[in-house]
């Protein structure tokens, strides 16, 4: 804005235009002055305009103000102004690549964005457009929103920029791409011949994603043309595969046959459909095929790629190594009391009860934190840890299954930590495979690797356990597990399931959840499975029919 100056005559119908601003005369008391709209501010005390400081906004964002943000960032994007659609967000940068790269590398064009209702500060949108590549067009439409914030700088509203912004399936840090796809499809089979896919089983589009990833170039198949996601390296899109999104020219797949079991994954699928946030893996003991693997949300796969803690189904590698070291065993009394301080933490059972002059199966059973933790000042602090990775081969980050996964973790911890960690709290994080391997090892005598597919198909190695455990270890702890199914916390799920079978319990308290994480793992025969309902309570109760279900399904 220009300084103010003196009016000494009539103005004429038009206003002037000062910097922008539409500056109209008033007059009164002999002496004229400039009111400055548009955002400006009147200037009639003697100073200039420029000095007062503008008055930052605050709070809730108005209807208008929302819907006037969306509709200029929708516009400018729909006309393919990146510049102007960028700078309606709060990270310009950010949006300007991936918008560029939206017309320019995902090669989309004739793109129309139609706002619908807002909800709040929330916009949704659907999205129409063309997909174009050397010669082939194909429609693309999908739905999409956006969120309005205000920028605490300034108060100016601006759309609150995320990749998923552009694409729902796209999280922060991925790319679209169009082109020829970098690997070709494959075509995925289950041990019988049957092609695995997810409208016969909904949990299957991570494994697909997967199998497609490892072996789509090895197994015979010919790329498409295809609009994919690329993932980028956030901790977000890390352990998610590229994504196809739409297919503009078929490829020519190749062929992955898999362990999978078509009997054991529908009755997988059917358990997990009951039980919001459950998942659930089986494997065959004696070679460590995977016969199921199913997730009530579909979208991760969770029983592979999950990472929480175990709970009390830790208690089993827990009592190998208690045993191992003449700390406990099976038939001798145990300590199993109220509470137990160890590193400054006062730990206590479920309900605080104890069980006076007991026996470790008595406490086993139970479920007794105490009998556990009483024990971690024998221990050193790498016991668990060397436990866990020498006879159960867990947390050595090299399990080849064919698809990605995570092999558990049990780092070295000390203090009050290590004697969570007895107990499957602390730093343990597994998922339903890991605990579900657990069970196998306990049922073999020795580990063996989980697979997906056959190494024979890509001549790749399956990890190996450094050490078995003692025979006179594995038979209490087969003893422990036994008991437990027949009169402890596993009693009521694994009733009417027959044979030689082992189960343990578990419930892993999470900060934040009223819940806690219900956890089961057992064996029955050749046949060992784990399942986990997150926010669902105590294992014996929720994971357990689930788990108890596909051993008596799997025969």
């Amino acid at each position: 804005m220009g300084n103010r100056r003196r009016v000494t005559e009539r103005p004429k119908t038009r206003p002037a235009v000062i910097g922008g601003m539409i500056a109209v005369v008033v007059v009164g008391a002999g002496a004229g002055a400039y009111a400055l709209y548009d955002g400006g501010a009147a200037a009639d005390d003697g100073t200039r305009a420029s000095d007062q400081k503008a008055k930052v906004k605050t709070g809730p964002l108005s209807p208008a103000e929302v819907t006037t943000t969306a509709r200029a960032f929708l516009t400018a994007w729909q006309s393919r102004k990146v510049d102007r659609a960028a700078a309606a967000t709060d990270d310009a940068s950010a949006a300007r690549s991936l918008l560029t790269g939206y017309t320019k590398d995902a090669r989309i064009k004739d793109v129309t964005l139609t706002p619908d209702k807002p909800t709040g500060d929330k916009v949704p949108f659907s999205v129409k457009g063309t997909v174009s590549y050397k010669g082939t067009d194909k429609p693309l439409a999908y739905d999409s929103a956006l969120t309005v914030v205000r920028r605490a700088a300034d108060g100016k509203p601006l759309v609150d920029w995320h990749a998923a912004v552009v694409h729902p399936d796209l999280r922060d840090g991925d790319t679209l791409a169009t082109g020829a796809a970098g690997t070709p499809p494959v075509k995925a089979l289950d041990r019988d011949g049957g092609e695995l896919t997810t409208k016969k089983y909904a949990s299957v589009g991570p494994i697909l994603d997967g199998l497609r990833e490892k072996y789509g170039k090895k197994a015979g198949g010919k790329a498409g043309i295809e609009l994919r996601v690329v993932r980028g390296k956030s901790a977000e899109a890390k352990d998610l595969s590229d994504k196809t999104l739409l297919e503009l020219s078929e490829g020519t797949p190749g062929t992955v046959k898999t362990t999978l079991d078509p009997a054991l994954q529908a009755a997988a699928e059917r358990q997990v459909a009951k039980k919001a946030r459950s998942s659930v893996a089986v494997v065959r003991v004696s070679t460590g095929e995977i016969l199921a693997a199913a997730n009530a949300s579909p979208g991760f796969n969770t029983a592979f790629q999950g990472s929480l803690a175990p709970g009390s189904t830790m208690k089993v590698i827990t009592s190998s190594l208690l045993i191992e070291k003449g700390l406990a065993s099976a038939d001798k009394k145990h300590p199993c009391p109220k509470y137990f301080t160890y590193g400054h933490w006062k730990f206590q059972n479920d309900d605080k009860f104890q069980i006076k002059d007991g026996t470790f199966k008595a406490s086993f059973a139970r479920s007794c934190n105490t009998a556990f933790i009483s024990q971690a000042p024998e221990l050193e602090n790498d016991d668990l840890t060397k436990e866990a990775q020498q006879v159960y081969g867990l947390g050595l980050n090299n399990w080849a299954i064919g698809v990605p996964s995570f092999d558990g973790a049990v780092p070295v911890q000390s203090a009050a930590q290590m004697g969570a960690s007895l107990i499957g709290q602390g730093g343990v994080r597994m998922n339903p495979l890991n605990m579900a391997s657990v069970s196998a090892t306990v049922k073999a005598g020795t580990f063996h690797q989980p697979y997906l597919v056959s190494p024979d198909v890509d001549g790749r190695k399956l990890a190996k356990a450094a050490r078995t455990m003692p025979a006179g270890t594995l038979s209490q702890l087969r003893e422990l597990m036994a008991y437990t199914a027949a009169y402890g916390t596993a009693a009521e799920a694994m009733s009417g399931v027959g044979g030689d079978v082992g189960a343990k319990t578990g419930s892993a308290e999470v900060d934040g959840q009223k819940k806690p994480n219900g956890w089961f793992t057992a064996y029955r025969g050749d046949l060992a499975a784990a399942g986990v309902v997150q926010q669902g309570g105590h294992g014996g109760s929720t994971a357990g029919p689930i788990v108890a279900a596909l051993l008596k399904a799997g025969g």
